[in-house]
C-alpha cells in the first residue's frame, strides 16, 4: 500500500516539468515553448511576435526570461486559449504598448464567474492541487484581463504567417480557442484534449466548473482532426508530431468517448441506474485511453447529468432541501456508533471500502472524533488509493487529503 500512496500521478510530474527547464523548447522554425502548469508559446514573424498563452502568475518572469533570447520584434498579440488563470496569469509580464489580447467567445463571463466564486472554488483547488504544486504559499492573485473576444474563424496575418482562431469549446471551457497556422500545418489546441494526451477528458472536475458537453467536445475534436495537422501543440508536454499519428490518436479518443456516450445512453434506455452504469461501462481494450485526468465512470456520470439533469427518480427527498444526513443521528441512536464503526471495519476487511466509507460517514457526521470510525475510514481510503494506483491526479489527491484529515483527527485523539 505504501508504494501506491507514495507514487506521484503522471499529471503531477507533467505540470511541474518547467521547474527544471533552462531554455525554451524549439518546436518549429520561429516557434518556441516554455513548460508551465499550462505551457506558453512564442511564435515569431517578420512583423513582430505572437504569444499563445502566457503561463501561470508565479512563473511569469521565468517564462519571459526563457523566451527572451528568441524574441524578434514587438509583441503584436497574445492569444488566450481559455479562461483559466494558468493560461493567462503572466499576461502583465508579457504585454507591451499596442499588444492585442485575443480570446474566445464568453471568455470574460467565464473568468468573472470563476473569480467571483473563488471563496467556493479556492479551498477545493487547494485540496486537489496544493500538494502537487508544493509552493508553500498561495499563488499570486490572477491579473485583471479584458481581452477582445473574437468570433469563430477570426484570422490575421503577420508577414509570412497566418493565424486562424477556431472556437473549439468544451475540452475545459466553453470559450476555448485553437490556433491554426495553415501554411505550417501546426495546431495549438491548449487543453482541449485535457492536460494529458490520449487520456479521458474530465467533463466535470472535482474542483467544480461548468459541466462540459460530451457531444460538443466530440464536435470540437472532429474540427481539429479535419485540419490534418502535421504538428499538434497542446497545453502540456511535448508536441504531437506527424499527421498520421495525430489522426490515429484523435480517432482513438473519439472512439473511446463515443463508446462511453452510447453505452450510457443505451443503459439509460434499458432502465439501468446511474451507479450501475458507473460500475459496468468499460471501454474495449483496442480503443482504451488513459485515465489520468478524467475517468470512464466520471464520464458516465457527466453524460447522465448532461442528458437527464439532477433528478434521478430515486427518492422524493431529491426534490427538497433536507439531505439524507439529517437522519444520521437517528441511525446512530438506533444502531449505535460503535456497531456501525465495527460493521465498517468488517467491510474494509472484506475489501469493500465504499460500503465502509458510507457507514463511517454516518458515524462521523454525528461524532467527528469517533476513533473506530476514523480508523475504518482511513483503512478504506487506503484500499481505494492502492486500487487506483496513483494514475488519476484528482482521485489520488482527493483520497490522500481525506486520509490526512482522518490521521489528523486520530493524532488529536
Amino acid at each position: 500500500m505504501a508504494d501506491a500512496q507514495e507514487k506521484a500521478p503522471a499529471l503531477a510530474s507533467l505540470v511541474r516539468q518547467g521547474d527544471a527547464q533552462t531554455e525554451a523548447d524549439a518546436i518549429a522554425p520561429g516557434i518556441f515553448g516554455v513548460r508551465d502548469i499550462s505551457n506558453a508559446y512564442l511564435v515569431t514573424t517578420g512583423d513582430g511576435d505572437v504569444m499563445i498563452n502566457t503561463g501561470f502568475m508565479d512563473n511569469a518572469a521565468r517564462n519571459r526570461d526563457l523566451l527572451a533570447p528568441h524574441r524578434t520584434g514587438p509583441l503584436r498579440a497574445v492569444v488566450l486559449t481559455q479562461s483559466h488563470a494558468d493560461h493567462f496569469g503572466g499576461i502583465d509580464t508579457f504585454c507591451e504598448d499596442g499588444t492585442q489580447i485575443l480570446a474566445g467567445p464568453g471568455f470574460a463571463r467565464n473568468w468573472q464567474d470563476m473569480k467571483s466564486l473563488q471563496p467556493f472554488f479556492g479551498p477545493r483547488s487547494r485540496k486537489l492541487w496544493g500538494a502537487t504544486l508544493n509552493r508553500g504559499t498561495r499563488p499570486a492573485p490572477p491579473p485583471e484581463v479584458t481581452p477582445q473576444e473574437v468570433a469563430d474563424g477570426h484570422a490575421f496575418t503577420l508577414d509570412e504567417r497566418r493565424f486562424e482562431l477556431l472556437h473549439t469549446p468544451e475540452g475545459e471551457t466553453t470559450d476555448a480557442l485553437s490556433v491554426w497556422l495553415p501554411e505550417e500545418r501546426i495546431a495549438f489546441t491548449g487543453n482541449l484534449f485535457g492536460p494529458v494526451w490520449l487520456s479521458m477528458p474530465n467533463f466535470n472536475t472535482l474542483r467544480g466548473d461548468r459541466p462540459r458537453s460530451v457531444r460538443t467536445f466530440l464536435a470540437s475534436l472532429e474540427r481539429v482532426r479535419a485540419l490534418g495537422a502535421d504538428i499538434l501543440v497542446t497545453g502540456h508536454g511535448d508536441p504531437i508530431v506527424g499527421a498520421q499519428r495525430i489522426r490515429a490518436d484523435l480517432d482513438r479518443v473519439e472512439a473511446a468517448v463515443s463508446h462511453v456516450l452510447h453505452a450510457t445512453l443505451d443503459g439509460m434506455n434499458a432502465g439501468k441506474s446511474l451507479h450501475e452504469l458507473m460500475r459496468t461501462v468499460e471501454i474495449p481494450e483496442d480503443i482504451a485511453i488513459a485515465q489520468m485526468h478524467g475517468k470512464t465512470s466520471w464520464t458516465v456520470k457527466a453524460i447522465w447529468h448532461e442528458y437527464a439533469g439532477w433528478f434521478r427518480y430515486e427518492s422524493t427527498t431529491e426534490l427538497y432541501g433536507v439531505p439524507q444526513t439529517s437522519v444520521h443521528a437517528d441511525l446512530v441512536e438506533l444502531a449505535g456508533a460503535d456497531a456501525l464503526a465495527s460493521r465498517a471495519q468488517n467491510h474494509a476487511a472484506k475489501g469493500e471500502p465504499l460500503e465502509a466509507i458510507h457507514l463511517c460517514d454516518i458515524v462521523l457526521h454525528v461524532d467527528p472524533d469517533h476513533t473506530e470510525a476514523l480508523g475504518a475510514k482511513r483503512e478504506a481510503l487506503g484500499l481505494l488509493l492502492t486500487a487506483c494506483g496513483g494514475a488519476n491526479l484528482s482521485e489520488t489527491m482527493w483520497l490522500k487529503s481525506q486520509m490526512a484529515a482522518c490521521e489528523e483527527k486520530l493524532a488529536g485523539a
